[in-house]
């Protein structure tokens, strides 16, 4: 169990983890710590282009919005970079 919160230690945090018994500790605090990265791209992408705003009734209508919204945000950090 890891701290949670810099400010307030006693609260904890638990990751399980699915990896070979060869992974290291810094390995797998490497990796969840990608959480955050993924999640800030996330919400980033909910607010530039409207990844949240799809109002679709098929799987086939999600999956092509997801796609072109996921396509525009690549775009656009390529073109930021």
């Amino acid at each position: 169990m890891f701290p949670c919160s810099i400010s307030d230690p006693s609260e904890v945090t638990a990751y399980i983890a699915f990896a070979p018994i060869s992974t290291g500790l810094l390995e797998q605090v490497r990796v969840a710590g990608m959480r955050w990265t993924v999640e800030e791209g996330i919400q980033c992408a909910k607010g530039e282009i409207g990844l949240d705003h799809y109002e679709v009734r098929s799987w086939t209508g999600w999956y092509r919005h997801m796609t072109l919204a996921m396509w525009a945000q690549a775009f656009l950090n390529v073109i930021r970079l």
